[in-house]
């Protein structure tokens, strides 16, 4: 089973925080996350297996699902609970079916980054037609992140609210890259760069090719 199946990503956040779980709120189709719960994403491909591994972690742990997305290359799930062990018992339960563990999961790859210093008003504008976050203002600074696989994003995006005052004005989870767009003042959006950056440099897994 194992040699048909790609764990693209196992992305474990361990305490959800404030504005990445509202955000979740506005997205999520299944059970609603909050402040302060462990969340666990898996991507994989074939995508179908998403069925069968949202049902062994369901009948495993005392976690509800957030999100079971099947697309025409990957399929993605999240989990979540607030009790940490048991998102990870959940996790285990999937790995050890699957024949897998941790280590054979994909390690994310930043596909771009940029910061853009005093956003014009038109600009933000247009942003502002196309987020599900907080408003962005003219005159903030914004980071833009795409990251592949794409559930990693949710990674950088919690650990930069952790690390920095920003606000996070549009996470998109799915697809092939996934993308993450802050705004806040300058120093703020430099530090909440680091923390993303390294939140995702620092997953072990093997390499994409």
């Amino acid at each position: 089973m194992a040699d048909q199946f790609i764990l693209r990503a196992y992305c474990y956040l361990d305490r959800l925080q404030p504005q990445f779980a509202g955000f979740l709120g506005t997205v999520t189709q299944g059970d609603l996350q909050v402040e302060g719960m462990a969340s666990l994403a898996i991507e994989m491909s074939p995508g179908s297996d998403v069925y069968r591994l949202v049902d062994i972690a369901l009948k495993t742990a005392n976690v509800k699902p957030g999100a079971q997305v099947v697309e025409r290359e990957f399929g993605m799930f999240e989990i979540h609970s607030s009790s940490q062990a048991e998102v990870l018992s959940a996790g285990d339960a999937v790995l050890n079916r699957l024949g897998l563990s941790i280590n054979d999961r994909l390690k994310p790859q930043v596909a771009s980054q940029q910061i853009i210093t005093k956003v014009d008003p038109y600009q933000s504008q247009l942003l502002n037609r196309m987020r599900r976050g907080t408003m962005f203002e003219p005159g903030e600074t914004m980071f833009v992140m795409e990251c592949a696989p794409a559930v990693y994003i949710s990674l950088a995006a919690n650990e930069a609210e952790k690390a920095a005052n920003i606000k996070i004005v549009h996470v998109r989870t799915v697809g092939r890259y996934g993308r993450l767009w802050l705004s806040g003042t300058e120093a703020d959006i430099k530090n909440a760069q680091g923390a993303a950056v390294v939140a995702l440099e620092n997953l072990i897994g093997k390499k994409m090719e």
